[in-house]
């Protein structure tokens, strides 16, 4: 729900809703959810590079400290056979965020080529890939990655990214193949085809920077089901456990009863850095709907003004503020 609201003129202007060249380029960027969600996620980029480096021990090393609750020596506590949680749940971060990145990009390009494909060229192919794009669609996700990476031999990182991407792509597809069904038709779309351009040229120039949002968008949410996917594979044992990620983490912890033993570290500290990745995307997510919605856009760009009028975006409500003319009669 929008709702527009009218006030005199103030010393506080209002900005334009549709900026143009370098400020509207980054205005995603000028929303304060966004800006946390990409620092949360880069704080664990940077712990998945030099996890190596920075881990205290080994995480398979046992010592004699069991079950030892967070201290000095053991920020994070320790296993029951004395293993450091911190560093499992950092040496765990890469192998989370390269798979789950690796199915985003794969599912995401899978998507665009099918999505875009079927709106353009329209006719039996958009009838063909709908369908495929449908029959997947129907397919529980979840339920099949688990048979699928169940019948694998040794269901590694890189398996279970494809895995996750072959079932991840539908949804992406069918939203970019209902825009490029309304961008086919639009005057500069004509204008290319009139002018002789290839079918691909128009594609890559003219109907894909189009969808940049849109598409940005969907592989945020594929990132999200992705970093899910994996370690809920990992935590009910489908994939091999002597691999260290967050899933595998909480499948050691439920396995040696972490809860009924008071270990209330061993499975608390992988749950809030999956929390945390988990809150991350979706806060970037917020800002890149910012970026395609007008309506929010203008609620971003002016969101410091508006505050100071004493108007707060709430859930349901979108405030569209005009600047009441002034009467000189």
């Amino acid at each position: 729900m929008a709702a527009e609201i009218i006030v005199e003129p103030d010393t506080l202007p209002l900005q334009d809703a549709a900026p143009s060249g370098r400020k509207r380029r980054f205005l995603w960027m000028r929303n304060a959810k966004a800006l946390t969600g990409v620092a949360i996620l880069a704080f664990f980029v940077v712990i998945a590079v030099v996890g190596e480096w920075i881990a205290p021990y080994d995480p398979d090393a046992r010592s004699s400290d069991l079950l030892q609750p967070p201290s000095w020596e053991h920020w994070m506590g320790t296993t029951h056979m004395g293993q450091d949680v911190m560093s499992q749940v950092i040496l765990g971060t890469r192998s989370v965020l390269l798979i789950a990145f690796v199915a985003g990009f794969l599912a995401t390009f899978i998507g665009i080529v099918v999505g875009i494909t079927a709106g353009y060229v329209g006719g039996v192919g958009d009838e063909g890939l709908s369908a495929l794009s449908n029959v997947f669609l129907v397919i529980p996700q979840l339920p099949l990655i688990i048979i699928i990476a169940g019948l694998l031999p040794s269901a590694g990182g890189l398996t279970v990214a494809v895995v996750i991407a072959i079932t991840g792509w539908a949804w992406g597809a069918r939203v970019l193949r209902a825009q490029t069904l309304s961008l086919r038709k639009r005057d500069f779309v004509e204008a290319a085809r009139a002018n002789g351009e290839s079918t691909w040229r128009i594609i890559l120039s003219e109907i894909l920077p189009n969808l940049t949002a849109m598409i940005a968008a969907g592989f945020v949410g594929t990132v999200s089901f992705a970093v899910l996917s994996q370690i809920t594979l990992s935590f009910i044992g489908i994939t091999p456990t002597d691999t260290w990620n967050w899933g595998t983490v909480l499948y050691w912890a439920q396995a040696q009863l972490a809860l009924q033993r008071g270990a209330w570290w061993w499975y608390m500290f992988p749950g809030v850095c999956i929390a945390l990745v988990g809150i991350s995307l979706t806060l970037i997510n917020f800002g890149i709907d910012e970026f395609v919605n007008p309506r929010l856009r203008s609620t971003g760009l002016n969101a410091k003004t508006l505050r100071r009028r004493g108007i707060r975006p709430r859930i349901g409500f979108t405030p569209v503020v005009h600047e009441a003319k002034e009467d000189r009669a």
